[in-house]
């Protein structure tokens, strides 16, 4: 492998206005083999891309590319098959084309740069060809071929074309179970003479040869964690399990005997709400209505009365019962108990995880959500326990029931006591600064998960929090508390 150095400096790629890169900062040096992963529409295959030199560079640098490049891509793929249907166009031919056979699309040159003349291995492209089982569609038209067969083309052009950067965007969709077990495998062994750089939607599909990873979000490079960082690459990992593994959320105890609520009735209606002190008005005359399985955002600076507004929910407030407030159908004042308005919430704050210093097993505190305790003292079911389990695998943690709870990070705890809070699937899920205290990427570990509960679940999600800017998907309303008058 040839020593090389590829620098991305303050980078900015546009891509025909669609999708834009920005500010992007990387550097892929000999000896490392990188994944990009992120969510959807992060800017993954733009990355991988812009190292073909896809997109139009707006502002800083890229150097260092080597000479041949080969990529293999949705949209490089797409491109070759409208290319081949274009030829259809009979206005324009006169004749009705059969298309490219196959063995001509595979003798093409498939590389992006480079000065050599004859850059493809034909050797070895019909050994790959005899491999995936292509050689009875030689003289087949590529635009005929299934999509399975077509990705297997171009991946042989790409192998065979001797690439000083071989840049694969998802090259294991499409392929049946024998061909993406044999690429695998050829991957690794080519590893040890050709850089790489992989785009992976399934983080559990990381080659064992990937060295380091760069995480995209928004059209930005906000981590590259080397594989070596045991705890940072552990991190990412419980990420991108939560955004990209498709578990459907854990159930609910089919024991719990939660009284039904009226569906018509809102969950909660505060009218004219108001928190006065003698010498402060914390906000007045605040209307607000939160309908089931509509999620709201609360933001504000300090003292400008999140905190109260979710004590007056919760009834931890004294004021609650000189305000006129409606929750889970019950006037605030008319004789219910502050059991009857908890049993409907599920809570979790920094405040919660300060007091949660008890060293019981991740298992035990998820359980404990079933008894709202902070430990556990009662008897638990095998239900329970089976569900606590299956939350713990949603969360990335399935091979750590017994762990003390003690032992965790503290954007780990944060996670394990949001499931705390959601195993009896309240009908009102609050979370008061959730990733308060949290870096970066447990930030976003908090945030993933609070979208995937946003995303598939029954339960209503108040998320409050300092800044406006940390939305969520699913979360479309927005109160703002200003210290004055909400807004």
């Amino acid at each position: 492998m040839e020593g090389f150095s590829i620098t991305l400096d303050a980078l900015s790629v546009d891509f025909d206005g669609r999708f834009q890169l920005r500010d992007i900062d990387w550097t892929i040096r000999t000896g490392e083999h990188w994944l990009i992963t992120g969510t959807n529409g992060s800017g993954k295959s733009a990355l991988a891309a812009t190292l073909a030199g896809d997109g139009t560079v707006e502002s800083g640098t890229l150097s260092g590319l080597p000479g041949r490049i080969a990529l293999v891509s949705y949209e490089r793929q797409a491109e070759l098959i409208a290319a081949e249907r274009r030829k259809d166009d009979a206005d324009i031919l006169d004749v009705i084309s059969e298309g490219t056979p196959v063995s001509e699309i595979i003798d093409a040159t498939p590389v992006d740069g480079g000065s050599d003349d004859e850059p493809m291995d034909r050797q070895l492209a019909q050994e790959l060809v005899d491999t995936l089982g292509l050689r009875p569609l030689m003289g087949r038209a590529f635009r005929k071929l299934s999509t399975g067969e077509t990705r297997k083309v171009m991946l042989i052009r790409a192998l065979a074309s001797r690439p000083q950067l071989l840049v694969l965007d998802e090259p294991f969709d499409g392929l049946d179970h024998d061909s993406l077990h044999w690429l695998q495998g050829y991957l690794q062994t080519l590893s040890e003479t050709v850089p790489m750089v992989l785009v992976l939607n399934r983080f559990d599909e990381c080659p064992d040869f990937i060295t380091d990873v760069a995480y995209t979000d928004d059209g930005q490079l906000t981590h590259r964690v080397q594989r070596s960082d045991e705890a940072a690459f552990a991190e990412l990992s419980h990420l991108l399990h939560l955004q990209t593994t498709d578990l459907a959320l854990p159930p609910a105890d089919t024991a719990a005997n939660l009284p039904p609520l009226d569906p018509a009735e809102p969950l909660v209606r505060l009218t004219g709400a108001t928190i006065r002190y003698p010498d402060n008005t914390v906000f007045e005359d605040l209307d607000w209505t939160i309908e089931p399985s509509v999620h709201w955002q609360v933001t504000g600076p300090n003292g400008s009365g999140k905190t109260c507004l979710l004590s007056l929910i919760t009834g931890d407030h004294p004021q609650c019962y000189v305000n006129d407030i409606r929750v889970f159908g019950f006037q605030r004042g008319s004789g219910e108990s502050i059991w009857q308005i908890k049993q409907y919430i599920g809570y979790v704050s920094t405040a919660l995880q300060w007091e949660y210093r008890v060293g019981t097993s991740l298992r035990n505190v998820i359980i404990s959500g079933f008894f709202d305790s902070i430990g556990l003292y009662s008897k638990s079911s095998d239900q329970q326990k089976a569900i606590a389990d299956e939350w713990l695998a949603l969360l990335g943690m399935a091979d750590q029931p017994n762990t003390p709870f003690t032992e965790l990070s503290f954007g780990e705890q944060r996670l394990v006591l949001i499931a705390r809070a959601m195993v009896k699937h309240p009908p009102l899920l609050i979370l008061d600064e959730p990733c308060l205290g949290l870096d970066d990427i447990n930030r976003q570990l908090v945030l993933a998960l609070i979208e995937r509960i946003c995303q598939a679940s029954e339960t209503t999600v108040l998320y409050v929090n300092h800044r406006e800017q940390d939305r969520i998907r699913g979360i479309d309303n927005h109160l703002a508390l200003t210290g004055d008058q909400p807004s």
